[in-house]
């Protein structure tokens, strides 16, 4: 599943080959035709993100429509010149302006949304390290009030939005933390370090169109977990010599999802 950086570069580039130009919309698939037809011959505004969640804004005068999109394990976003060809396989959304058309593919998620719909969303997730109106005393105090290890509550959307599990390991190792301390026992000092290694590197993350986890000095030595991803510390890393130490990397499972981490760089 994309992690935060990946849905907040989506809104950035959406907003910039969409913004402000009079689009056609239709659901080829037709699961979106309804919402397709509500939005048709209206003008984008401009794409927002808050953590995994996409919301696109629709503008007719003073009337604004949204939809929301959550990508999921499978959704995909493609892009071509107009005119465009048939569409090939599931495509759910196509919008089209004078110039580009997009694609949407496979999301969990691709639904009408009003207002109340959108506050709602925002109410229930945590903060978003990328979005400037973000509240970090928030996350705070929902992980300081938890005896959940520290490694499940950085991955749930209600404490801090946006985290995957490339995320969650990497900040974790670079803390030098345990991800199986409960969140009661993480002090201020070491969450502060956490948000702020978070937005540091899901920046660059959105700048890049990747993950970017290692320090200069650590950018060496065993090749990434597989061609086309950047090094990691420990994600992905079982069993491999700790970059660091020379420990051996250990995996486990954490509410579902794996974990890495090292048992002696991490305390």
């Amino acid at each position: 599943m994309p992690e935060g950086h990946t849905l907040h570069r989506l809104a950035r580039r959406h907003t910039r080959l969409l913004g402000g130009r009079r689009v056609t919309v239709n659901s080829p698939q037709g699961r979106f035709a309804d919402g397709a037809a509500a939005v048709d011959g209206m003008t984008f505004g401009r794409a927002d993100a808050w953590g995994k969640h996409l919301v696109h804004r629709y503008r007719d005068g003073r009337r604004e429509q949204l939809i929301h999109i959550h990508l999921g394990l499978y959704g995909a976003f493609t892009e071509a010149p107009v005119p465009m060809d048939d569409p090939v396989g599931q495509v759910r959304l196509r919008i089209e302006s004078d110039e580009i058309g997009i694609d949407l593919r496979g999301p969990t998620a691709c639904e009408l949304y009003g207002p109340a719909d959108l506050e709602a969303l925002v109410a229930r997730l945590g903060p978003d390290p990328l979005r400037r109106d973000a509240k970090p005393v928030d996350a705070w105090t929902a992980i300081r009030s938890s005896r959940r290890p520290i490694g499940a509550l950085l991955m749930d959307q209600k404490v801090v939005a946006g985290v995957g599990n490339v995320y969650r390991a990497e900040v974790l190792f670079r803390a030098g933390i345990d991800p199986m301390r409960p969140g009661t026992i993480i002090t201020r000092a070491e969450f502060d370090g956490l948000w702020a290694d978070l937005v540091d590197l899901m920046r660059i993350g959105v700048r890049r169109g990747r993950i970017h986890v290692m320090r200069p000095d650590d950018d060496h030595g065993a090749p990434s977990y597989a061609p086309d991803r950047p090094r990691t510390y420990v994600y992905r890393r079982a069993g491999e010599a700790c970059r660091i130490c020379g420990t051996p990397v250990l995996i486990a499972e954490l509410e579902a999802r794996k974990l890495y981490w090292c048992p002696v760089c991490q305390t």
